[in-house]
């Protein structure tokens, strides 16, 4: 049960909000409550993976609820009307399945891969666990020293630290800079009537979506999920999200019981409904995505070894989005790697690419795209939250279609726009002088 952050496969979705299907190759049902069902049937697989994600995240706590999404999302797992923690634990462990969990700043997902002949067993305990949760009090005390503990162990790894105060200095004074974990008070605060508030201030069913892939045919799996959430009470909500607004670059220097100096870059970009997202997406692929020739890994680590790793990512949400480059080094050559990176910032503003730079850029994230289906379990998950972001599962072929069309006068463009110096901001992890 982890807060999903970092990797390809998680980039993709959040950036693209697709998946590499045609659209006859994935069927949808809606129940009478609202409720969507997204099963994809692959014939090979024996495996079966299935989640319920809710549109529901880090992002809609008020300040006294900061961590209450993710707390939800563990407490989820002790208790139901009619199971105990132990029970739910070892439901799907005993056929030699997975039961799992992830909370984003817009997300809450619940999932579990088994064996296709227990595909509802995991259907019914998914349904159990996301709609019957009694938060035991017993519980609710033990699980708070487990997340403090788990605030402890990314406090301990400055490098997740890192991204998670950088969040702050890009979004402050707003929920989307919040850590998903929440702090020590909040955390120390809750209740359960904390818990059963947020949810029914959130909880909207036309906003649930449970997505399969495996190989039952899709009238099977509408059966069965049919079975387990057609008498969930339809809901909706009032809610509304709250973008951010007021942003000012700052740089911020902190010192930390560390031997190596840790680093992070960058400013507010596209939201994922934005038509400029996919061109920003390869321009920051192309500056320091996972291949290892990315220009900022190939410049500070290769060319200079100033650096163990170098990663830059783009994170978009459904109204804003931001840019972050992160990397850790030698606190005498901080100075020289910021340098460094902003040099490859100004070669991407001010030299447009070459054709056989951009084809390369396109052929590289076309192949990482490719490559993403490989995992049933991330493809179901795709699907899930595509369905949730733009009500549908965007085809392939229509993708690469568009990333063939990006201009290389149009990522400069981009560039000269997003990788201006003035509006990054910077967060570096210091070792302490003493």
């Amino acid at each position: 049960m982890i807060r999903n952050r970092g990797g390809l496969v998680t980039v993709i979705i959040s950036t693209l909000s697709c998946v590499n299907l045609r659209m006859e190759d994935y069927e949808l049902h809606t129940l009478p409550n609202g409720i969507r069902i997204a099963h994809k049937q692959i014939p090979h697989t024996q495996i079966a993976h299935c989640g319920i994600m809710l549109d529901i995240g880090s992002r809609d706590e008020q300040p006294h609820q900061q961590g209450l999404a993710h707390f939800w999302e563990h407490m989820a797992f002790k208790g139901t009307e009619k199971r105990k923690s132990y029970h739910i634990i070892t439901r799907l462990e005993t056929v030699g399945g997975e039961l799992n969990a992830y909370t984003t700043k817009e997300k809450v997902c619940f999932h579990a891969s088994v064996l296709g002949a227990h595909f509802e067993k995991a259907t019914e305990l998914l349904a159990d666990i996301a709609f019957h949760s009694v938060f035991p009090e017993k519980q609710i005390e033990r699980e708070r020293g487990v997340i403090l503990e788990e605030m402890a162990m990314y406090y301990d790894s400055p490098e997740d630290a890192i991204q998670d105060d950088f969040d702050q200095l890009i979004f402050p004074d707003h929920p989307l800079g919040g850590n998903i974990l929440g702090t020590p008070e909040t955390v120390q605060s809750f209740r359960r009537e904390d818990l059963q508030r947020f949810i029914a201030e959130n909880y909207d069913t036309s906003h649930i979506v449970f997505a399969s892939v495996s190989n039952e045919p899709f009238k099977k799996v509408v059966k069965t999920v049919e079975k387990y959430l057609r008498d969930v009470p339809m809901q909706t909500t009032q809610r509304q999200r709250r973008g951010p607004s007021g942003y000012a670059a700052q740089h911020t220097r902190v010192e930390r019981p560390i031997t190596q100096a840790q680093c992070a870059l960058g400013r507010p970009a596209y939201s994922l409904t934005d038509p400029r997202r996919l061109p920003f997406f390869m321009l920051v692929n192309l500056l320091g995505g996972p291949g290892m020739n990315s220009r900022l890994n190939m410049n500070l680590r290769e060319k200079y070894g100033l650096v163990y790793s170098i990663d830059a990512s783009y994170t978009p949400f459904l109204d804003t989005g931001y840019l972050g480059i992160y990397f850790g080094t030698d606190p005498r050559k901080v100075e020289r790697s910021h340098a460094l990176i902003m040099k490859e910032l100004k070669l991407l503003r001010e030299k447009p690419l070459t054709t056989l730079q951009l084809h390369q850029t396109k052929e590289q994230l076309m192949g990482q795209l490719a490559m993403a289906e490989e995992s049933n379990n991330s493809f179901m998950l795709m699907m899930a939250k595509s369905i949730l972001d733009i009500d549908r599962v965007e085809a392939l072929t229509d993708i690469f279609n568009d990333i063939r069309g990006v201009s290389a006068s149009t990522m400069q463009d981009i560039a000269q726009e997003m990788f201006d110096e003035s509006q990054f901001s910077s967060l570096t992890f210091v070792p302490e002088k003493n």
